[in-house]
C-alpha cells in the first residue's frame, strides 16, 4: 500500500507559555547532555518548527485519530510536544540513557507520555533496514521489542514522527509503509527541508 504526499499548511502561531518553558529547558538539557557526549551524534530538531506541524495536523484532524508514536524519541522532546498538542503519545527510544532522560523531562513538567526502551523495528522487519548501512546510522537492530512492552502493534498509532538519517528515509518509510495502518499519517523532520507528511492509502 503506498504512501501519499499530504500537502497540509503549517501556520506558525506564537509559542504558549507552557510550550515556550518546556522548550527553554529542553534546550538546556540537550545541551548538557551534548557536552557529555554520552551518545554519538544526537541532533534535535527543530521543535518549534515540529510543534507548530503537530497543533496544524491536530487541528485540522488530518491523522485518523490520536494515537501518536515518536520512532527514535531521543530525549522525549516531539513527544512531549506531540502530547501538549493533545495527542495520546509513546516514545520509542534504544538508549538506555535518553529513555530516562526523556523520562525525566516528560515528569519534571507533567506531561503523560509513555516512554520505552526498545526497538523500533518491529520483530520480522529487519528486511526493511537492509540498506541502512550508513556509518552513523542511528537504525539498530536486535534489542528489546518495544511494541511489546507498549502492548500495541505499529498500526495502533494513527500518527508516527521519526527524524531520520539522510539515506535512511526510505527504509522509514518502508516500515511504515508495510506495518502501519491504512490511513496512517507519517511525519519525517528533514533539516532545512521541513517536515514532510505522508499518509498510507489502499
Amino acid at each position: 500500500m503506498p504512501l501519499v504526499t499530504l500537502e497540509v499548511p503549517i501556520e506558525l502561531a506564537p509559542l504558549p507559555a507552557d510550550v515556550s518553558a518546556f522548550l527553554n529547558e529542553a534546550d538546556q538539557r540537550i545541551e548538557r547532555f551534548a557536552q557529555q557526549a554520552r551518545v554519538h551524534a544526537f541532533i534535535p530538531s527543530d521543535y518549534v518548527l515540529v510543534y507548530d506541524a503537530l497543533r496544524s495536523l491536530a487541528a485540522r484532524s488530518v491523522a485518523p485519530g490520536n494515537a501518536f508514536c515518536e520512532w527514535g524519541c531521543g530525549m522525549g522532546v516531539v513527544a512531549c510536544l506531540a502530547a501538549m498538542a493533545g495527542y495520546e503519545v509513546c516514545g520509542i527510544e534504544i538508549n538506555q540513557e535518553l529513555v530516562e532522560e526523556a523520562r525525566a523531562l516528560a515528569d519534571d513538567f507533567h506531561v503523560p507520555v509513555e516512554i520505552v526502551c526498545g526497538n523500533m523495528i518491529p520483530p520480522g522487519g529487519d528486511r526493511h533496514a537492509d540498506n541502512a548501512s550508513l556509518e552513523m546510522a542511528w537504525l539498530e537492530m536486535g534489542g528489546p521489542d518495544a511494541y511489546d512492552e507498549l502492548g500495541l502493534d505499529i498500526d495502533d498509532f494513527d500518527l508516527v514522527f521519526a527524524y531520520p538519517w539522510p539515506g535512511e528515509e526510505q527504509v522509514i518509510y518502508d516500515l511504515f509503509e508495510h506495518y502501519a495502518a491504512t490511513g496512517a499519517v507519517l511525519a519525517t523532520y528533514h533539516g532545512i527541508e521541513g517536515v514532510r507528511l505522508q499518509r498510507k492509502v489502499n
